[in-house]
């Protein structure tokens, strides 16, 4: 026996059926938002996981081509890895969820979210963030919540919750909010440069909207939620800290963390720990494994205390200093553009790698709009940017979703292919980290595409501010540029990234239960004037706009219009055409389906000599035009001149010279390239040349 549960949500009806599958989880959701169906679960291990100082929490993202009717490609005809996109709405489902749940809770925790149906206009990413907060609601899992989500447009000026897919496609944001009753918990945006104040408005009205999700779950949970379940505590016990406090004072510990270098930093930690676990191997060899979170603790205890009463920031810094700046370019000669940005001990180095446009990146996912993509972002993170050893296993989730954030800041500046008729990838390799490495590589990214010349519009720059909360919702302290340790014990991570005029990109995460209005207000403020100061102070005298044209290693390319109904005609017969002027002149050629010819190479000439071939092959033939023609076969009654891949004409006997001939072979061999002036149609509809009547200039 289930219930159905039903709400009217932007103009759509969102129901949630509760007990009708998926009974053996501790929660389960079978969501409906249009024709979008979406199973949610939630479920928890029945102990603690051992030897480990965190909450394990696993959030998956699980999409079946079949919710969309079609079968995987390639030869592996089952779903594969999780896409990009998966891999995104994973995080977005998991940055407004884990703080709600409690801080010492180590049991493992699955939220699975398999989208079954996906109606275009009911995004089943949405669909997923609800499901994940009702499936965790109802169950008997230990959660703070609830919480919900709203996606929010701004089309033609005016704001539009859950945007349909059209509204998506000509929209100038998408923001993702997330609130619990009170505040709001997560923010994520793409925007067209948007100003800060109509961001403002767009994240207050989600979160309006929110609360009217919560009262629907509400209602959910009072008919069908389950008694939370008790757990084993893993706090550090109080005695442990107290006998910490005694090796180590609380002077000893700001002492320790007051430095503005890392490795210094992390050795006086170390040697603290080593001192502590030397005294209790004798006294309490029980709290031996739990050295490392409780020296974290005090250390977040120290840190918190020395900003939010004292202050006074671990590096030195004033609260809304920015650390040490640096950028350059072309620190890498062949690469088609490259740039460095430097903010203390963080440092980005961005490649940029510009090919044809059949070099996009090709997408078989569940947005039907979304075929490809021709802008690419790559974020890497390798261990040596943090003096640490291991394997590189290929990016994780993390350096998915740092790529995916600077990609998103930097789309709304790049030129539309017409403007620039290239696939345009850029790397961002991490040489060093400590805090915001996304952010610093909005900027490096920026100078990398100038220098390469891609003509960008603005320039984008990125900052990250912090937190630090008191025991009420007025105290608090806004930090701006937070280095690693900050980020850390710190309540919050607010990204920001834009230009001068409004804001390209947001991500907010945050481990407390909510900001306030006037928190969000004064991080956005805060991060516009940073921003404004890296573009005028740091980033400009560097590199003040686009080069104006791309670099002598990158490839050229030449774009035209033509025909879309004579594409066929430039293709050829199994492409026999366009593949005979690719081998005689050397270059790439695309074409789309509206009739863009881009040709792709390096020797202007040969470009040159492959824009020729195909305006040929698409002109219709009128007197009075000269070509030239290149001998391909002799008749008695005249020659066959080929102009282009699969383009003839005739040249009659009585058209080559003006002095009469009796053999063609008297004037004209196999494969003389000659000039000859177009005298139309002949009787048999054979397009008609002749040699003598072309004049030069």
């Amino acid at each position: 026996m289930y219930k159905s549960f039903s709400m009217e949500l932007a103009g759509r009806t969102l129901s949630v059926d509760v007990g009708r599958v998926a009974a053996q989880a501790n929660g389960a959701a079978f969501m409906h938002y249009g024709d979008t169906v979406v199973l949610s679960t939630a479920t928890a291990s029945d102990k603690p996981r051992e030897g480990i100082d965190f909450f394990p929490l696993s959030v998956e993202y699980e999409e079946k081509l079949y919710a969309v009717g079609k079968i995987p490609g390639g030869f592996n005809k089952r779903e594969g890895k999780a896409s990009e996109n998966a891999i995104l709405t994973s995080r977005v489902i998991d940055r407004p969820m884990r703080p709600l749940f409690p801080k010492d809770y180590r049991n493992d925790v699955t939220l699975n979210n398999l989208v079954m149906s996906v109606d275009p206009d009911c995004s089943p990413e949405l669909t997923a963030m609800l499901g994940s907060a009702i499936s965790v609601a109802i169950s008997d899992i230990p959660f703070d919540g609830p919480c919900a989500t709203t996606q929010v447009g701004l089309v033609d000026g005016k704001l539009v919750f859950n945007p349909t897919a059209t509204e998506k496609a000509v929209s100038d944001l998408a923001l993702t909010v997330a609130s619990t009753r009170d505040k709001v918990i997560m923010i994520e945006a793409g925007a067209n440069e948007v100003p800060e104040d109509k961001m403002l408005e767009a994240i207050f009205a989600a979160h309006e909207v929110n609360q009217e999700v919560i009262q629907f779950i509400d209602k959910i949970v009072a008919e069908f939620g389950k008694e939370k379940h008790g757990y084993i505590s893993c706090e550090i016990p109080e005695e442990m800290f107290e006998a910490i406090k005694e090796v180590v004072t609380p002077e000893q510990m700001e002492e320790a963390v007051f430095t503005d270098v890392k490795q210094v930093r992390e050795e006086n930690i170390r040697e603290i720990k080593n001192k502590l676990a030397e005294i209790f191997e004798e006294s309490n060899p029980d709290w031996l494994s739990l050295i490392d979170e409780a020296v974290y603790k005090y250390q977040k205890k120290t840190v918190r205390k020395m900003i939010l009463k004292d202050h006074k920031r671990p590096d030195g810094r004033e609260i809304h200093q920015i650390r040490r700046l640096a950028a350059e370019v072309d620190l890498l000669p062949r690469v088609h553009g490259s740039g460095m940005f430097t903010r203390g001990q963080t440092q980005i180095l961005t490649v940029t790698t510009l090919a044809p446009l059949s070099e996009a990146q090709k997408l078989d996912g569940l947005d039907e709009a979304e075929k490809s993509k021709r802008y690419m972002h790559h974020y890497n993170f390798p261990s040596y940017s943090v003096g640490e050893t291991k394997p590189s296993r290929g990016p994780g989730r993390r350096e998915i979703g740092h790529g995916a954030l600077a990609e998103r800041a930097l789309v709304p500046v790049l030129p539309s292919e017409a403007e620039f008729p290239y696939a345009i990838r850029t790397v961002s390799e991490t040489m060093e980290s400590n805090g915001s490495t996304s952010q610093a590589s909005v900027c490096a990214s920026t100078l990398s595409l100038m220098a390469a010349g891609v003509p960008i519009k603005k320039q984008v720059a990125g900052i990250s501010c912090g937190l630090v909360t008191g025991d009420t919702d007025d105290d608090y302290l806004v930090l701006t540029d937070i280095q690693g340790l900050e980020d850390f014990f710190g309540d919050m991570d607010f990204k920001v990234a834009g230009t001068h005029d409004g804001i390209t990109a947001i991500q907010m995460d945050i481990k407390i239960h909510g900001l306030t209005r006037a928190i969000i207000e004064e991080a956005i403020k805060t991060t516009k004037e940073a921003r404004e100061y890296i573009i005028n102070e740091i980033m400009t005298p560097v590199i003040a706009e686009p080069r104006a044209e791309v670099g002598k290693y990158a490839p050229k390319i030449i774009q035209i219009q033509i025909d879309p109904q004579k594409i066929g005609d430039v293709v050829g017969q199994r492409g026999k055409t366009i593949n005979a002027i690719i081998e005689q002149t050397g270059v790439k050629i695309d074409i789309n389906d509206e009739g863009a010819v881009s040709v792709c190479g390096t020797d202007k000439d040969m470009m040159d000599k492959a824009i020729n071939m195909i305006r040929t092959i698409v002109t219709e033939f009128e007197e009075g035009q000269v070509f030239e023609g290149k001998v391909i076969s002799i008749k008695e009654f005249g020659a066959f001149l080929e102009f282009a891949p699969g383009k003839e004409g005739m040249v009659h006997i009585s058209k080559i010279s003006k002095e009469r001939i009796n053999h063609v072979e008297d004037v004209l061999t196999l494969g003389d390239v000659v000039k000859v002036v177009c005298l139309g149609k002949d009787k048999m509809g054979r397009i008609s040349f002749s040699i003598k009547d072309y004049k030069e200039d």
